[in-house]
């Protein structure tokens, strides 16, 4: 369960942060929206807030809410819909335990003042439970409809991040491409813990020693098992060699639990469909491999949410509680 906070060799940031992620632990988030949808559908959002408060109620130790600020009808999936910072508002209001984190909001698309006062905001009124995953975007039709550029996006989100970073301290002093502050001014909130724990995503157009060294933990994507240890292995070494304290590793994973618990197997888009067996010794293999969250998502699950939701709290998180 979230509320057991576990001794944990991770810097102590926030709540959120601090019983997420523990060292040598996985635990087990979800994706919002808490339903099925298909390819170039949009999501009912029919009873969100009441399958954010199972989720939570069931022992589930996160929920991840993406920006997709267009439907880009290439891609097939608009997302949860809402503005995640909206939303992060509401679900701070509506859970009490369960933590709340972006995967990821696109600083390139937004200035990071406004991405700081909201995801400080956020973590106040839900009492340290933000976790802010970042990315570069990788929707290039979403650019010029903000005037920006797709080719520069890696540049300006290093210039984000650093200024997200200087505003969590009292009246600072930064010159960047994305704005001057004085000293003069300061912004509020302050977030709750020490400061806002921003996780990289993937690459973010960065070098692998940048992610390293300026996230407070990684998120990446599902890989075969030699891979994904190859890719964590060398992460944890950048992050040792930049003389940093060791940092958390998460991953998605779409899933489609099947009623049989000894189903094997079958590739679905980033994930697999299974029965709970497999799903269980996949997430065992995975955490040996150092992965401390993975937050599934049920996109393409066929049975009930509600029914899933429940047989993976009886099967499967008592394994990674």
């Amino acid at each position: 369960m979230l509320d057991k906070t576990q001794p944990t060799e991770f810097a102590r940031i926030n709540v959120a942060y601090n019983r997420v992620f523990r060292s040598g632990r996985l635990s087990i988030g979800l994706v919002l929206p808490l339903e099925a949808y298909a390819v170039g559908a949009e999501p009912t959002l029919r009873g969100h807030l009441e399958a954010a408060q199972r989720a939570e109620e069931l022992g589930f130790a996160a929920l991840w809410l993406r920006d997709v600020p267009f439907n880009v009808p290439s891609f097939g999936d608009p997302g949860q819909v809402f503005d995640p910072f909206v939303y992060l508002g509401a679900l701070a209001t509506s859970t009490n335990r369960i933590a709340l984190g972006t995967s990821s909001v696109i600083l390139p698309l937004r200035h990071p003042a406004h991405v700081a006062k909201a995801a400080a905001t956020a973590d106040v009124l839900s009492g340290g439970r933000l976790l802010l995953g970042v990315a570069s975007g990788d929707r290039p039709e979403e650019y010029p409809a903000m005037n920006q550029s797709f080719d520069d996006r890696g540049a300006r989100f290093r210039d984000s991040v650093e200024y997200i970073r200087a505003v969590g301290s009292d009246y600072p002093k930064l010159e960047g491409a994305q704005g001057t502050l004085s000293g003069g001014i300061d912004l509020l909130p302050k977030p709750h813990g020490t400061r806002l724990p921003m996780l990289i995503t993937g690459g973010s157009q960065q070098s692998p020693d940048w992610v390293a060294q300026n996230g407070d933990g990684w998120m990446t994507y599902p890989r075969n098992a030699a891979a994904q240890g190859q890719v964590i292995a060398d992460y944890r070494r950048r992050v040792k060699a930049a003389g940093q304290p060791d940092k958390p590793v998460m991953q998605s994973l779409y899933v489609d639990v099947v009623a049989d618990p000894a189903a094997p197997p079958r590739p679905i888009h980033l994930g697999f469909q299974s029965g709970t067996d497999f799903l269980r010794s996949y997430l065992r293999e995975i955490e040996t491999l150092g992965i401390n969250h993975v937050a599934l998502n049920l996109r393409f699950n066929q049975a009930s949410i509600d029914s899933t939701l429940e047989h993976l709290a009886d099967v499967v998180l008592p394994d990674f509680s």
